[in-house]
């Protein structure tokens, strides 16, 4: 065998499980299928490369890959860090009544929470400092008051460093030109957060602790290998081990190639890993005996948004964090519905692509401190969603989709095989109504406008970043796709270790619950010497 281990993406699974075996002295390869971006070539800095496209990601490899499917869409991020890179940065558990059946009966809270600190820990999470705040956590603490609801408001755990000692008049952030910086754990430079407010699109001075800054900077200080730009195609069972071909993406072609390794951990998100195994399983035949489970309870988590307008409070989303802080309705306490209220944030790409072309210009090339500072300024004042709070929201929906592998109907048995999404909103509307009563009830409590977008009162359609489900935990191959281990039922060394392994919704965001099964599966791998 060529390594120890192949780990097959480098999101929050991924990445967890490379750094901890590599820690243990595995030999260890991440494969993955995006590029490796940094603060001088992410999309908010260069305006370019968005776009990562399923069909031809040998001429589209960008930033961000969208999937559209019948009243669902789904957005991933493709990145050496995967979903780190563009998500809100937040960082929580889920509460523990959410682990009761189809969970296998070995993973508890409890028996998580462990595992929970050390996603905690090495993330480095913290709050946004109170002298700090953004107008919308502000707003969000008001809200709640406002419904008599306080006791529920708190504010989020996020992946982000922040100067305690900063200080800086509400929607006034500071000047981008010279944060303060320092050297994480890890040993790679990190700067504190200046509340840029973009986030999901990259963070220009490295405030966000994203996974590869942190868990796999260490799997790089431990050894391992990291391989962006290569999409993995089919995975093969071979004496000792397995054989993972891929296509390597270079110059506009795909190049092929392959590796062996006698343990292999499949964490290339909910739809990458579980159309891999429907690949390996219908279409090449390489894994013939995985469960016929595959592709199923697949959840949204319960996303929706609902926009609304202030005309007298200056909202300022485009200020600070994108997400900060909750309103937390997960005991069932609304009209018997689990969910969470969040802010959201809304980047002004625009104006920060302004601010970066003037920078790198002739003219602001010239280091005149003070007329930088005036223009970046200024163009951060143009504040151009002021007047708008993003209502954002988590829930526990009814984690009744289906992911499927086949042709579409109308090709007649012709043409290649893709994934495909069976959504029914009907068992999970009730979730989504009440998000929507609460944030109509929190808008006019607040002297806000809600604006319930007519893709979802009119067409039903909806959009989530966080996508669970369809290889999931189980205690046999009949109601599950791998064991508590995350160890694929019929497959020794086998494993899937991400949001594809999660059998329910959350109802919260689910990096670090992702994380924490990440460390279990890599503490259960080690313990049983594999």
């Amino acid at each position: 065998m060529n390594f120890d281990v192949i780990v097959i993406g480098s999101g929050f699974g991924g990445a967890i499980t490379a750094c901890r075996l590599a820690e243990a002295g595995y030999k260890v390869l991440i494969l993955e299928r995006g590029r490796r971006w940094d603060k001088t070539t992410y999309p908010s800095v260069t305006n370019k490369d968005w776009i990562w496209k399923h069909e031809a990601p040998e001429l589209f490899n960008g930033w961000a890959d969208l999937r559209v499917f019948p009243n669902m869409s789904v957005i991933q991020g493709a990145a050496v860090g995967g979903g780190s890179l563009i998500y809100a940065n937040i960082s929580t558990e889920a509460k523990p009544d959410i682990f009761q059946s189809p969970w296998p009966p070995e993973i508890t809270y409890d028996e998580l929470k462990p595992h929970y600190d050390a996603v905690a820990q090495f993330m480095n999470v913290q709050k946004v400092p109170e002298n700090q705040w953004p107008e919308r956590t502000r707003l969000m603490r008001d809200g709640a008051n406002a419904i008599h609801e306080g006791q529920r408001f708190k504010p989020l755990d996020l992946a982000v460093s922040f100067d305690p000692n900063l200080n800086f008049a509400p929607n006034d952030p500071p000047a981008i030109d010279h944060p303060k910086t320092f050297i994480n754990a890890q040993g790679r430079k990190q700067a504190f957060c200046t509340h840029l407010g973009v986030c999901d699109a990259g963070c220009p001075i490295d405030a966000k602790n994203t996974l590869d800054l942190t868990y796999i900077a260490q799997a790089e200080n431990k050894g391992a290998e990291v391989r962006a730009l290569h999409v993995v195609k089919t995975i093969e069972p071979v004496s000792g081990g397995y054989r993972v071909h891929f296509d390597r993406l270079q110059n506009g072609q795909r190049i092929g190639g392959q590796e062996t390794a006698r343990l292999v951990i499949v964490a290339a998100g909910s739809l990458g890993s579980t159309e891999l195994l429907f690949r390996c399983r219908d279409q090449h035949k390489t894994l013939p005996n995985i469960s016929q489970f595959l592709g199923h309870n697949w959840s949204s988590n319960g996303d929706f948004l609902t926009p609304a307008l202030y005309p007298s409070r200056n909202i300022s989303p485009s200020k600070g964090p994108t997400i900060t802080s909750t309103i937390d309705f997960l005991d069932r306490s609304q009209e018997g519905q689990s969910f969470w209220i969040e802010d959201g944030g809304i980047p002004d790409l625009l104006s920060y692509y302004v601010q970066a072309q003037f920078k790198r210009s002739w003219f602001g090339s010239l280091h005149n401190d003070v007329l930088v500072n005036f223009i970046n300024q200024s163009l951060q004042r143009r504040n151009a969603f002021g007047n708008i709070m993003p209502w954002f929201a988590q829930g526990v929906d009814a984690a009744d989709g289906q992911l499927q592998f086949k042709r579409q109907w109308w090709q007649f048995g012709l043409g290649p095989k893709r994934s495909q999404l069976r959504w029914d909103i009907a068992k999970s509307r009730p979730v989504f109504d009440a998000i929507v009563r609460m944030h109509k009830r929190l808008s006019e409590a607040t002297g806000g406008e809600p604006m319930v977008s007519p893709t979802w009162t009119v067409f039903q359609d909806l959009i989530t970043p966080h996508p669970l489900g369809g290889c999931n935990l189980g205690t046999s191959a009949a109601n599950g796709v791998v064991s508590h281990k995350g160890e694929v039922f019929d497959y020794q060394n086998l494993y899937v270790a991400d949001a594809a392994i999660i059998p329910t919704a959350l109802g919260v965001n689910p990096s670090r619950t992702i994380g924490a099964l990440a460390e279990r599966i890599a503490a259960h791998i080690i313990a049983d010497g594999r």
